[in-house]
């Protein structure tokens, strides 16, 4: 009786079950309409990471989050297509959350969320452990998340149900969804026009936070690099070409009387007077002050807030605008891996400039490395060549008073010719803690009154005061050389702490300073002006002319058409056929060298000690110098500049030995000579041998 009654609530156990699974099938467009909404406000909320947060996207943005989910559906009905439909939408959605979970994961230690540029980055994001972007536990937690989800997508695909009904009608499913995918871009364009969503995103936080996670992603996919001009050609170039070359002046100076340039990037500097609501107890920056006061200062216009300083520095560096590429573009990321570029580098080095760039954070940080060797950089100095011995009270960044010497190398290393320079600054990075890490803070706030908040502001300006003991160390270290110079100093972007418009006395939360310094007399002439125009303004002012980009801003920013002509040169030299060149082969890359110093290897020593290792002494060794033996990476301590540590284990007599500079992705900056290693006993051995012949 009991196995008979087992039988019967099976059957109706199945029986509803398909009467489930069939009502599903009927009703299939609004279970995937519903869905589509759910699995929006799921990715919502991990992004966010905040359930409120995500109920007020819904509520404030909710149009845009109709679109989101219209994308969601868009890519659902591909089930359509297949029988196994319960797994693809569960493989569907699952995608869907898991890049939720990603840009969950990143926002939680940065504030630029996940773009498409992101994966072609991912070897150095995996590389990058036991840091504050990435830790290995959540590399493990991630592993074995993507092991279950990949073991519930085989059980799935096996025992999952399968579409029973006809198949006759595929190729109107497929013409449907034809109709649904092409749709989707005049959807798309009709959104943008009526600002529902918005087509390009100067700050790419507040963009995928305004119109959702899954727009600013897609777009980040489908809308990159840079549209053809509609005017685009030879004839349209060329006559831009006649245009400048009219107007430019020849280049004043030599390569014998050339002052050097230093250009500082001052990462996330934002003066405190901008702020309306913040006071302080005292000038944190008062030699910030000092030069606005005495030299020529203004506004600057950059493309982005609270993150993106990739794209200032491209801005700045080579001229170009950030407004003609598409949303979330990184041009270090994307059109740099695989072209070179114009830039001032490329421009200083034409009339006899050694051009460099010191860094101190990784090499391989935004692909800088390759960007810099594309923009015709001769050396760049990133962190893996420098002795960093001191960090940021949060403990996340190297301080940057070691940026004063390594600048100062650069313009040592090339008596002989002028230098440019370009040094940026990592020590006011957030994240800013809402907790008290300052035992006994120089400089407090008040005018907020959130105390985490005030926490936040309060180590933010003590590190705006290190920042601005810095410029004063350069100012001072490059009085002393006696060589003509100009520096000039500028913040990237805006600190992430959720200023608006209302909140800055400039009105524009896109607005930065920048000031300088010279010892040669120029006079004071202060400009607002966008981060592209900035250098050409700089050169300008020291009788400088060089560089397509560069001479077309110094000649063309008054006309009607500067903008228009400037997004056509800008596609001539990354996209187009380079008609701008008289030689379209010219190319300004360079083969760049990784730091000043020669990393020295001298000798190596078995130690004395009952440990089994084996002393290394040279000289110009960091925490990031490993040594290789016989071609191989061994276990390296570091001890100081002069010494390093392996095992003897790792190491016999005849060996060939190398230290090596080590970025993410065991790349190889920079290697030392190479020494063959003989032990304490094969040395013995040897000179017992000698002395008995």
């Amino acid at each position: 009786m009991n196995r008979k009654s087992n039988v019967i609530k099976e059957k109706e156990t199945t029986t509803a079950y398909t009467r489930m699974i069939a009502l599903l099938n009927q009703y299939s467009l609004v279970f995937h309409a519903l869905l589509s909404c759910g699995v929006v406000f799921l990715v919502e909320f991990i992004s966010r990471r905040n359930f409120f947060s995500a109920c007020t996207f819904v509520g404030t943005h909710t149009l845009a989050y109709l679109y989101n989910a219209l994308i969601v559906f868009a890519s659902l009905t591909l089930v359509y297509l297949f029988r196994r439909r319960a797994f693809l939408r569960i493989v569907i959605c699952a995608f869907w959350t898991f890049l939720g979970i990603i840009n969950g994961c990143i926002l939680s230690n940065r504030v630029t969320p996940f773009g498409y540029t992101d994966l072609k980055c991912i070897s150095d994001l995996l590389a990058m452990n036991n840091t504050n972007y990435f830790t290995a536990q959540q590399a493990t937690i991630a592993v074995i998340g993507i092991a279950l989800f990949l073991v519930l997508c085989v059980f799935l695909f096996i025992k999952g149900p399968k579409y029973r009904g006809k198949t006759h009608r595929l190729p109107v499913s497929v013409a449907a969804l034809a109709i649904l995918f092409i749709g989707l871009p005049v959807t798309t364009q009709a959104a943008q026009s009526t600002n529902v969503l918005a087509s390009y995103f100067s700050n790419i936080a507040q963009g995928y936070e305004n119109y959702g996670f899954i727009y600013g992603f897609s777009s980040s996919v489908v809308d990159r690099g840079m549209d053809k001009p509609e005017n685009y050609s030879k004839e349209t170039i060329d006559a831009i070409q006649t245009t400048v070359q009219a107007q430019k002046e020849e280049t004043a100076v030599t390569a014998e009387d050339a002052p050097n340039i230093i250009c500082v990037l001052l990462e996330s500097f934002c003066d405190p007077d901008e702020i309306s609501f913040l006071n302080c107890s005292e000038d944190p920056i008062p030699t910030f002050h000092y030069l606005e006061e005495n030299y020529s200062t203004g506004y600057l216009t950059v493309p982005v807030v609270g993150a993106g300083t990739a794209n200032t520095e491209f801005e700045m560096l080579s001229g170009m605008g950030m407004q003609f590429f598409g949303t979330g573009e990184y041009p270090y990321k994307t059109i740099l891996k695989k072209t070179d570029c114009e830039s001032i580098a490329s421009a200083l080095s034409s009339i006899g400039y050694k051009t460099h760039a010191v860094h101190n954070n990784g090499g391989n940080f935004y692909s800088r490395v390759n960007a810099f060797s594309m923009m015709g950089f001769d050396t760049f100095t990133s962190k893996e060549l420098m002795d960093i011995k001191t960090y940021t009270p949060n403990g996340s960044w190297a301080t940057d008073d070691i940026l004063v010497n390594e600048t100062i190398k650069t313009l040592d290393s090339t008596p002989a010719q002028p230098d440019f320079t370009y040094t940026i600054t990592v020590g006011t990075h957030g994240d800013y803690p809402k907790e008290p890490v300052i035992a006994q803070p120089q400089f407090t706030v008040s005018g907020v009154e959130d105390e985490g908040m005030a926490n936040s502001w309060t180590y933010y300006v003590n590190q705006l005061n290190e920042a601005d003991r810095f410029i004063a160390d350069l100012i001072s270290a490059v009085s002393e050389r006696n060589e003509n110079t100009i520096i000039v100093l500028f913040g990237d972007h805006l600190p992430t702490m959720g200023l608006t418009n209302e909140d800055m006395l400039s009105g524009d939360i896109y607005k930065t300073n920048y000031v300088t310094w010279n010892n040669m007399g120029l006079p004071k002439q202060d400009a607002d002006l966008y981060a592209f125009q900035l250098l050409a303004h700089i050169t300008d002012s020291v009788g400088i002319h060089e560089g397509t980009v560069f001479n077309y801003h110094q000649t063309q920013s008054g006309s009607e058409t500067y903008l228009e002509g400037l997004e056509e040169l800008q596609y001539d030299i990354l996209y187009g056929n380079r008609y701008c060149y008289e030689d379209p082969t010219y190319s300004p890359a360079t083969d760049i060298t990784m730091g000043i110093d020669e990393v020295t290897l001298s000798g190596m020593q078995d130690s004395l000690g009952s440990t089994s290792q084996v002393i290394l002494s040279g000289n110009n060794f960091t925490k990031w110098s490993k040594v290789y033996v016989n071609g191989e990476k061994v276990a390296t301590t570091y001890i100081s500049s002069n010494y390093l540590i392996i095992s003897q284990e790792d190491i016999s007599d005849g060996d060939h030995v190398v230290v090596n500079q080590v970025g993410s992705s065991n790349t190889i900056f920079r290697s030392s000579n190479e020494v063959v290693y003989e032990s304490s006993e094969a040395s013995e051995a040897s000179d017992s041998e000698m002395t008995e012949s």
